[in-house]
């Protein structure tokens, strides 16, 4: 049962004629924006309420869900209290289906268009109209033409301003009464309409009328199949002045859309209020586009020119911001506009700040991952030319004693060998995100093993001194990722002191009575090894302090820093089970406190670690060993060394040539030693084969690479043995007679 509104006819009648030009006009600027990217916030809500606030006809905006979240004082009079309701529920009263109604309405109007629909009920005679300005805010007005009806009114139901309609070439299809009487019936062409072209949404135009030219405002609205509805608005144009709305700064200081209006020259002929807000600044007034915004890397001249000409039309350019917006990144997509007399520029902006820091992020992922691909390789390389180098020197040290001329040198051959596989092995672990493989250390014994490596990191200008506590407790952590973790924050130190001044690593035992409250982490009552990094840097700003350790944040220069040394750190201390701290004053450097548990009075500790018995190695050994190595100066080592401990020795440079020698059934094998990558078939595909039908034969795989590295998803191959490059000729001698052993003792 519908129920009937009552208002006063005349105030009726303007209320409808002014709302719906209000309406015509809106949806022809909605339409003109359509293509420009739209921002949230307050601005669009409080416009749509403003919109209805002091119109006479009901009024209600909604959002997304239907729901008022505006109601003017008509609606109120008539429903009462409506905020919060459903749209739906409060025309229930009223309607028998009112939420079918709503939805078609809103299907009909598009994600931003407007639609009108007449409703007859027992109750009377309703036009319904929608505004869409978005998805979530949504203009209605309820009008009651009945009264309008019984008093004859009934033009009331058709268009009340002129209109005509085009197709895309400019072809008159249609024209309402109101037109007609405005410019007669024989026009064919928009040409013969208007003065000037193209029209323009929301400007004044030049009509050719029958009582010579007038101007009106115009509105248009886009069709269906690419045609346009244009309307003439009513209204009064001073003569003495344009009208603000064909100047278009005013008329677009509400709308959601950052607007430049740019010169030829750069300079900003205007702005508005969602462009000032973007680019935090007051006014534009005496500025030029790159007062604001920096070069896009040439120019920003070029590019204004390139686009009046029309061949950088339409094409964004990413600007950073200068000054408090430094560190905002902007789309800038430029249009003509304008006459010839008066061409200028206007330029739609879009802040796509989060968008670039993401995209960076994602770049820099990409780069340290591609980095980390090559330092593995790089590693692997390196592991195959420490193992000939260090091999053969053991080869020749062998035969000299300490006697020999040459002795000494050769001595200083293998320790730096040695050191130089310690730096691959950091490689490695850098280039593979490894499980931590924790392990009672020293930090004492961990600090003297890197003191060369940090000495060198830190250059010739910084003095780096260690201090350690003499009692000092041990930890428990993976010894390979805590010196990543040290060398980070030695290197981080080294940097903010520009290169010169003084670090100092300092390491003692503390006891927490009670748990420390810190920074957002709570570190329990106990015993710890706390270890400091200290600098004589130019700090870290209180505004950075938050951020330190996050992924890629960096204070440094560009191409001075990843951002991934703090973030690693602190990754690699949580997973031990330690705190990260950091203090720090601007202009006095900063302290990196470590919280590590302490294991120093765990009764397992106290206990002397049982040392396994070796094996002696046999000077004269039995058994055929097939060595499968593609770099010849690593097999021509191995070899050696393993003849030199009385082993047969067969030789194949890849899998293919192995399993080829071993289809001689009357060839005896007792051990394979094997490289794991190879070209062709890798070492665990190859010995599977030859494994079934030699299942009694031993394995030793040998690789550059880390064990974890070749897990090719296969069964493991049980009781084989993994010998890391570089490898001595002892630990390959022991490896493959200890392999040799357990075959004894099994069978």
């Amino acid at each position: 049962m519908g129920i009937a509104v009552a208002v006063p006819v005349t105030p009726l009648r303007y209320a409808f004629g002014i709302c719906g030009g209000i309406l015509i006009c809106l949806a022809g600027l909605i339409g003109v924006a359509k293509q420009v990217s739209r921002r949230t916030g307050k601005t669009l809500r409080q416009t749509a309420r403003r919109m209805i606030a002091h119109d006479l006809s009901i009024g209600f905006v909604t959002d997304g869900d239907g729901k008022v979240t505006f109601a003017n004082a008509p609606a109120v009079d008539q429903f009462g209290d409506t905020q919060d309701t459903s749209l739906a529920d409060v025309f229930g009263m009223m309607l028998a289906n009112p939420q079918t109604i709503l939805s078609q309405l809103i299907a009909q109007a598009g994600p931003e268009g407007a639609q009108t629909e007449d409703i007859v009920t027992r109750g009377g005679h309703f036009r319904l109209r929608l505004l869409i300005m978005r998805e979530d805010c949504q203009l209605w007005w309820l009008d009651d033409l009945t009264a309008a009806g019984q008093r004859g009114d009934t033009h009331l139901k058709q268009p009340v301003f002129p209109m005509l309609t085009v197709d895309p070439d400019g072809h008159i299809t249609r024209m309402n009464d109101g037109f007609r009487r405005l410019v007669g019936t024989s026009l064919q062409n928009i040409e013969d309409v208007f003065a000037e072209l193209p029209l323009r949404s929301g400007q004044v135009h030049g009509l050719r009328g029958l009582q010579g030219r007038m101007d009106t405002m115009v509105a248009i609205i886009e069709g269906k199949d690419d045609t346009r509805d244009i309307y003439l608005l009513p209204g009064v144009i001073p003569a003495q002045k344009p009208p603000q709305l064909e100047a278009g700064w005013d008329a677009l200081e509400d709308l959601p859309v950052p607007l430049l209006k740019i010169a030829k020259d750069g300079a900003l002929l205007g702005s508005n209020r969602e462009a000032r807000q973007l680019l935090n600044v007051t006014s534009t007034e005496g500025r030029s586009l790159s007062d604001l915004l920096r070069d896009p890397g040439r120019p920003i001249n070029d590019w204004l020119t390139e686009a009046l000409t029309d061949y950088g039309a339409h094409v964004s350019q990413f600007l950073h911001g200068r000054g408090a917006t430094q560190d905002t990144v902007v789309q800038v997509t430029l249009n003509t506009a304008g006459t010839a007399d008066d061409q200028h520029l206007i330029g739609v902006l879009n802040d796509v700040t989060e968008l670039k820091t993401l995209e960076a992020k994602f770049v820099q992922s990409q780069k340290m991952q591609a980095i980390g691909q090559l330092a593995g390789g790089v590693a692997h390389d390196f592991n195959n030319l420490l193992t000939a180098i260090s091999g053969h020197c053991e080869l020749l040290l062998c035969n000299n004693d300490e006697h020999d001329q040459n002795y000494g040198d050769l001595i200083q051959i293998h320790q730096n060998t040695n050191r130089a596989a310690s730096l691959v092995g950091q490689l490695l672990a850098f280039s593979r995100k490894q499980n931590l493989q924790p392990e009672t250390i020293d930090l004492r014994d961990t600090l003297s093993d890197l003191t060369h490596l940090l000495n060198r990191l830190v250059g010739e200008k910084v003095s780096l001194t260690l201090d350690h506590d003499a009692k000092l407790a041990r930890i428990q952590a993976d010894k390979r990722q805590l010196e990543q973790v040290l060398m980070n924050l030695v290197v981080n130190a080294r940097d903010a002191m520009d290169g010169s001044g003084a670090i100092q690593v300092v390491t003692e035992n503390v006891k927490l009575d009670t748990a420390l409250h810190r920074d957002r982490a709570t570190v329990p009552a106990g015993d710890y090894v706390l270890v400091k990094v200290i600098d004589e840097g130019k700090g870290i700003a209180p505004d950075k302090i938050g951020k330190i350790f996050e992924p890629f944040f960096t204070t440094k220069r560009i191409g001075e820093g990843t951002g991934l040394g703090l973030s690693t750190a602190y990754g690699i201390v949580k997973q031990t089970g330690g705190y990260i701290f950091v203090d720090t004053e601007v202009g006095n450097g900063a302290t990196f406190s470590l919280y590590f548990p302490s294991h120093m009075n765990k009764s397992e500790d106290k206990r002397m670690p049982e040392v396994p018995t070796a094996q002696p190695v046999k000077t004269s050994a039995d058994g055929v060993v097939l060595l499968v190595e593609d770099e010849a100066p690593v097999r021509a080592f191995a070899s050696r060394a393993l003849r030199l401990r009385g082993y047969t020795v067969l030789e194949a440079d890849c899998a293919e040539a192995a399993l080829e020698m071993l289809e001689d059934n009357d060839l005896h094998v007792d051990i394979f030693v094997t490289d794991v990558i190879m070209p062709g078939l890798d070492g665990p595909t190859w010995v599977r084969k030859a494994l079934k039908k030699r299942p009694d034969t031993k394995v030793v795989f040998v690789s550059g690479y880390p064990e974890d590295a070749f897990d090719d998803g296969e069964p493991e191959i049980l009781g084989a043995v993994f010998l890391p490059k570089p490898f001595s000729l002892q630990s390959l001698t022991e490896t493959v007679q200890n392999q040799l052993l357990t075959a004894t003792k099994t069978a």
